[in-house]
């Protein structure tokens, strides 16, 4: 598997993490998912006066989630720099509740570098899900 990128798919981060509200972290984030059809989903995260925002990857989840689409095929997270920008232990929880073994999700630096890539295993171990739930 190569480590670059589609150019299209960083475009799209580094325009969606452009229009990000974050005036209180001053750390925008740009998330792009790719369904099982192939659609594909932008979000931005959006910050709020209580600090209670919404991460980039919920916003392309419910996306997805608002055009029909409940799988996800891979997922792709922009931040502002040079480090690391995984998505947070809400947002796994999200991705989880969408992906599958063969999901994939892409961290990329602010230039649009692959920085890592994780499975769902990888990126949420044991992680609790809809099967756990008892009906």
């Amino acid at each position: 598997m190569s480590d670059a990128i589609e150019p299209a798919i960083v475009e799209a981060l580094i325009a969606v993490r452009g229009c990000a509200y974050a005036p209180y972290s001053q750390h925008p984030v740009g998330a792009l998912v790719e369904s099982e059809s192939g659609a594909r989903f932008a979000g931005a995260n959006v910050e709020v006066a209580h600090y209670k925002g919404l991460c980039a990857e919920a916003s392309a989840i419910a996306a997805m989630v608002s055009a029909g689409e409940r799988h996800l095929r891979n997922v792709y997270v922009i931040g502002p720099g040079e480090h690391l920008c995984s998505p947070c232990g809400d947002c796994r929880q999200r991705i989880r509740e969408f992906a599958d073994a063969e999901t994939r999700i892409h961290v990329l630096n602010a230039q649009g570098v692959l920085l890592r890539r994780y499975s769902i295993e990888e990126l949420l171990p044991d992680a609790f899900g809809p099967e756990n739930l008892s009906h």
